[in-house]
């Protein structure tokens, strides 16, 4: 009779798991999907930018471009290291909420109190956001920066590197073994 519960609980434990992979599949591909779109889109306006400042031919090895295109292919990978850094950040001032209440609350430890949950998702929230400013200036503020001191043909170069650079890390960072 002992073992029946332990081969219930083995049952349920591997449905669980197929139900478990099958949702981590679909979220891969559902990323999948957005990723692409995302690009499309990227490229899309990317060709209404050119179209629009009247651009006939891009010649990749003037100066401006070249440098253009150096610097919009970093841009990714630094908004990516800024992007992680605050979440470390913001994961950093959580935990050291979840230690303060460890040490100050009496009977937390032991389940007797219950935990300062406003205070702690006040803390998480204000981080997240706060973190998050320098990565979204970043994106905003670079093509204003580079249009505005070095032109057209430079701020092309930054977007066009950008696009290219972003998308294949995009889709090999979302891969998941099935």
């Amino acid at each position: 009779m002992l073992m029946l519960p332990s081969v219930t609980m083995l049952v349920v434990l591997l449905r669980t798991d197929a139900v478990d992979a099958a949702g981590n599949t679909t979220a891969a591909i559902g990323k999948g999907f957005a990723i692409g779109s995302a690009a499309l889109v990227s490229l899309a306006l990317f060709g209404a930018f050119v179209s629009r400042a009247g651009v006939k031919v891009v010649d990749v090895l003037s100066p401006k471009v070249f440098i253009g295109l150096i610097v919009g292919a970093m841009l990714p990978y630094w908004f990516s290291a800024m992007t992680v850094k605050s979440v470390g950040s913001a994961a950093l001032k959580m935990v050291e909420e979840v230690r303060r209440q460890f040490n100050t609350i009496p009977g937390l430890m032991e389940g007797t109190a219950k935990p300062d949950y406003a205070t702690y998702w006040k803390i998480s929230t204000d981080a997240s956001i706060k973190e998050m400013i320098p990565p979204g200036a970043l994106v905003m503020l670079t093509p204003l920066i580079v249009g505005t001191l070095f032109g057209v043909e430079t701020l092309y170069g930054v977007l066009a590197g950008a696009l290219v650079s972003g998308v294949q890390p995009s889709f090999s960072l979302n891969r998941k073994e099935l």
